[in-house]
């Protein structure tokens, strides 16, 4: 009798050892679960400033393309003013001589 005795209280020790075990299991897996939510509330904060990076870049870019289509649509203009000016000129030679 003596040894079912000890034998019960050695198994309701081993339980409340494992009982023990389970929470401290439980604790690191809501600690490492809110780790995880926190890298991905950070993560998602990086990409969404990363995009509103990307975002104002694609921005400067079309206005400076703009800007220069701008200037290289008024280049044939002040060729052909250099032209006329040149033209004007060696017209203006070849009546002198």
């Amino acid at each position: 009798m003596e040894e079912v005795a000890a034998d019960a209280v050695a198994a309701r020790h081993l339980a409340a050892a494992r009982d023990r075990d389970l929470a401290d299991l439980g604790v690191k897996v809501d600690a490492n679960r809110a780790a995880i939510n926190a890298l991905g509330v950070q993560t998602a904060g990086r990409f969404d400033q990363l995009d509103q990076r990307v975002d104002r870049l694609e921005n400067e870019m079309r206005t400076g393309f703009v800007e220069m289509r701008g200037k290289l649509d008024q280049a044939p203009a002040s060729q052909q003013q250099i032209v006329d000016l040149l033209t004007g000129l060696i017209s203006g030679q070849s009546d002198q001589q």
